[in-house]
């Protein structure tokens, strides 16, 4: 394991709960799903309820999330969702969760615009 991959662990393991795809569609129900990837790959085909917030946009653009409702994160694999919820955790948010696998190992239902 590389360096950058051990920090990117420490790094999630301090800001959010890595969780399977059981669990993440569990957590749907009540919780704000955000695709962190960019507008193109969303369109393309993303998760079923999930909003786009693109990974290079999200500074500007997080405040509309709600601190009290979970946030479930997720990208193609999930070095963005880390990223992303090291910076909400910052921000005060407490209940964040990435997808383990990301997009490219999800299984449920999707949506193509």
């Amino acid at each position: 394991m590389g360096l950058r991959e051990l920090y990117l662990q420490i790094m999630a393991r301090k800001s959010a709960k890595m969780i399977e795809q059981d669990e993440f569609r569990e957590k749907m129900r009540t919780g704000q799903t955000i695709d962190l990837r960019e507008k193109d790959s969303y369109q393309a085909g993303h998760i079923l309820g999930a909003r786009n917030l693109s990974y290079s946009t999200f500074k500007q653009t997080y405040m509309g999330l709600r601190k009290d409702t979970p946030i479930l994160l997720y990208d193609q694999k999930k070095s963005l969702s880390i990223r992303t919820a090291n910076f909400l955790r910052k921000k005060g948010y407490k209940e964040i969760y990435i997808l383990k696998g990301g997009f490219n190992d999800w299984t449920g239902k999707t949506k193509r615009k």
